[in-house]
């Protein structure tokens, strides 16, 4: 539905200004009525008006001094102005009216047909103005945000140059020394620092490949009803080496009793993971993370809170977009495409769930929330927990 058109009528007998509303009037259309140029003028403060019918013969401002004042000022100068007036003028009375800036003049007593259709023209030139305007915004907007892909392209480009060059160019050094030496513990070693870069590649890869698959709409959930709780604890388990290599604390708290869910396991296994992974990688060395699950009426909460970098408001809402990373922990990022929390919240969100990210501030540690639909069936479990460290 189109938004309402404003015409501002001015003319000092009230019988006058009734008498054109009663024509005018129409859905969509507000009528202003003023009964002086001052009243006109406070009206025009508060609203923009698609056309303005001014009576020319009005005590105090006449309306070609009004019709002068409305061109003066920038906001309201593009006004058209139909002057009304009793009786015939000469042409030059005529040229003055359109000198202050009349686009038509109509003759009392008003034919009303001719009322409508010389209005309607500048009913709908608003419109069109109006449409106008939106599309440009739309446009600047779209504009805007492909300016914006481009640049995250670009970026995600180089970084992904660099998280591709570093383990490639240890693979490529490690073969050359285990051809020279393919035996002995200095080949056993290089061999496991090998196996690790080859990991590191492989997971790119597979963020890369789960990003595309769920932006094609080709990813599909294989749901099954299981015991959530099995699930985080496999996460931890994934994690733990991350964890440990920081000399991290942690811990984790669910209930006793089953926490049955129908999802898919292994992906909610992989976003809980990304959780702990991103809390380890970004949290300094000896520090806490907490992984906890609660069983609500409607949902299931699954919390990795840790004590580390933190995050500002903004990083807050913005960081689970693709590729965003926050700026003050590129330093600690050690290899990472800003690719883990978007597939979290993307893989999150085809189960019907949520997640969200919250902060005291830089320095202050974050909690990270993932909450799905309680689909468990039977009665909730109960509300004691089981810890671990």
């Amino acid at each position: 539905m189109s938004a309402t058109v404003k015409f501002l009528l001015v003319d000092d007998l009230p019988e006058n200004l009734l008498s054109l509303e009663a024509l005018l009037r129409r859905d969509g259309l507000e009528l202003l009525k003023a009964k002086s140029g001052d009243e006109a003028l406070e009206l025009l403060l508060d609203h923009d008006v698609a056309l303005a019918l001014i009576d020319v013969q009005m005590p105090g401002l006449s309306g070609f001094e009004l019709a002068e004042l409305i061109r003066g000022n920038e906001r309201t100068r593009r006004i058209p102005i139909i002057f009304v007036t009793a009786g015939s003028h000469s042409s030059e009375r005529r040229f003055q009216g359109y000198g202050a800036g009349a686009v038509d003049f109509i003759q009392k007593p008003i034919e009303p047909d001719v009322l409508r259709s010389k209005t309607d023209v500048f009913l709908e030139l608003y419109r069109q103005r109006q449409q106008l305007a939106e599309q440009r915004d739309v446009l600047r907007e779209q504009a805007e945000a492909l300016r914006l892909a481009d640049r995250r392209k670009d970026e995600f480009l180089a970084i992904l140059a660099h998280e591709l060059r570093n383990p490639l160019a240890a693979l490529h050094g490690g073969l050359a020394m285990l051809l020279r030496q393919p035996d002995g513990p200095k080949a056993e070693r290089i061999g496991g620092l090998m196996q690790g870069q080859m990991a590191h590649l492989v997971r790119l890869v597979d963020d890369l490949l789960d990003v595309s698959r769920i932006t094609q709409g080709k990813i599909e959930l294989r749901l099954a009803p299981f015991d959530l709780r099995d699930a985080v604890a496999a996460a931890v388990e994934m994690a733990r080496p991350a964890v440990e290599a920081k000399h991290h604390a942690i811990s984790v708290s669910m209930p006793h009793s089953a926490v049955a869910i129908v999802a898919d396991q292994v992906r909610l296994t992989q976003c809980v993971a990304n959780l702990l992974n991103n809390a380890a990688k970004y949290t300094p060395e000896r520090g806490s993370i907490s992984v906890c699950v609660e069983e609500r009426d409607d949902t299931v909460d699954i919390r990795v809170t840790d004590d580390g970098l933190g995050l500002t408001p903004e990083a807050s809402s913005s960081i689970f977009r693709l590729f965003a990373q926050v700026d003050a922990h590129l330093q600690h990022a050690r290899g990472g495409l800003g690719i883990g929390l978007s597939l979290v919240k993307q893989l999150v969100e085809l189960h019907g769930g949520s997640v969200s990210a919250a902060s005291d501030g830089p320095g202050k540690g974050a909690a990270f929330t993932i909450s799905l639909p309680n689909r468990q069936s039977g009665p909730a479990a109960a509300p004691e927990s089981r810890s671990e460290t």
